[in-house]
């Protein structure tokens, strides 16, 4: 979950949104980081007790919802996915200066190996879980070289100079929207991490996501907030590697090609992963999955080979879909911890949980109001 997250958006984001806000920028991925919180706990602990995946537990709820959120999923997975497979290739570029095109390609040939070795499972864990350290450590590294002004920054992260509803709403959607909170509760269930007696280590799991995410995303803002704070001009067209390069030079420009590729291949997995899991059910068999997911990232590179990159227009409206996703997911997973005991094995749910998933589900319809009023823009 916490790598589907980090992917090549999450990356251009915290950076813009770095540059635009400095400092104040802290205050905003705290107060998401506990947004994200209260939403993922709800989730995952629904999904673990209960042993269903998302779209199960809502065809469960009104048979028919679930095929209908899995055709949102399915929408806004594809898209971005092609973006992913391009961020995969930017990432080669700045590495290795490979061709993008050709750097694509390699990345998506690595990923469907991945699904198609014997043991799939343990090949996807252990592939995200080595990338994802290896993107914590090299920008580590980055923001110790930058020297950013950490004093003001945990200043800012309690008493913020400005507060930008935009940036909180969007590292919300960027990190439990679309299908991003559901990647790592369906991989539990395939675990075999589920019941009422694994409630404990569930709760324990979501949270690590949502903390590894926020660790990621800080430290990325630590890194670009130290270039920017010493006076440096980020290029216009790359801001995050131009800022990687002025903290370490030649180095700095490789660590960021590493650090882009990983967080692409690493969203290109998960998103493939999570997508077929909508369009499937457990009754599946692995290979079918696997094979699925495989002909998912075949179709996605052949378009980019195509398009040459995802259009913006469609990724704004892919961007749309995940903002209605989060909403319709979340009031079916409050529904079953509210009133279908039965789907949760007669597990006693937590009541100051499901009071804090009301809070977050209400900003939630708050988001999927701004995504239904931004598609009508597009539309126009």
């Amino acid at each position: 979950m916490a790598t589907s997250a980090i992917g090549p958006g999450f990356i251009t984001q915290t950076t813009n949104f770095t540059v635009q806000l400095g400092a104040a920028f802290a205050f905003a991925i705290v107060v998401s980081i506990l947004v994200d919180v209260a939403v993922q706990m709800n989730v995952w602990r629904v999904i673990g007790v209960s042993g269903l995946r998302a779209n199960e537990l809502a065809n469960r709820v009104a048979p028919g919802l679930g095929w209908a959120l899995a055709a949102l999923i399915l929408v806004g997975g594809l898209v971005f996915n092609i973006g992913n497979i391009a961020g995969t290739g930017l990432g080669t570029d700045a590495m290795i200066g490979l061709d993008p095109k050709a750097g694509a390609v390699a990345s998506a040939v690595l990923a469907v190996a991945i699904f198609l070795v014997k043991r799939a499972g343990a090949a996807l864990d252990k592939t995200v879980v080595v990338l994802g350290l290896v993107m914590i450590g090299l920008t580590t590294y980055i923001a110790v070289t930058s020297g950013p002004p950490v004093g003001l920054a945990l200043q800012n992260a309690v008493l913020p100079e400005q507060v930008d509803v935009l940036a909180i709403t969007t590292l919300i959607g960027g990190t439990v929207g679309g299908y991003i909170t559901y990647a790592g509760a369906h991989r539990l269930i395939e675990s075999g991490s589920t019941g009422p007696e694994h409630a404990r280590d569930i709760a324990r799991g979501s949270v690590l996501g949502i903390v590894v995410t926020g660790v990621m995303r800080a430290i990325l803002f630590l890194a670009v907030l130290g270039v920017v704070h010493g006076g440096a001009k980020l290029a216009e067209d790359n801001p995050a590697a131009s800022a990687f390069q002025q903290a370490a030079g030649e180095f700095g420009l490789r660590a960021f090609g590493i650090i882009f590729w990983a967080a692409a291949i690493t969203s290109v997995i998960g998103a493939s992963y999570t997508t077929v899991s909508f369009l499937t059910t457990q009754s599946t068999s692995p290979r079918t999955r696997n094979l699925a997911t495989v002909a998912f990232i075949v179709v996605c590179t052949v378009l980019f080979l195509v398009l040459g990159q995802a259009p913006v227009k469609l990724l704004v409206f892919a961007g749309g879909f995940n903002g209605l996703i989060l909403p319709i997911g979340f009031t079916v997973i409050l529904w079953v911890a509210w009133r279908r005991r039965d789907l949760l094995r007669d597990y006693d749910y937590p009541r100051w949980l499901l009071g804090v998933g009301v809070l977050a589900w209400l900003l939630t319809l708050w988001l999927g109001w701004q995504s239904i009023s931004g598609l009508q823009a597009l539309w126009a």
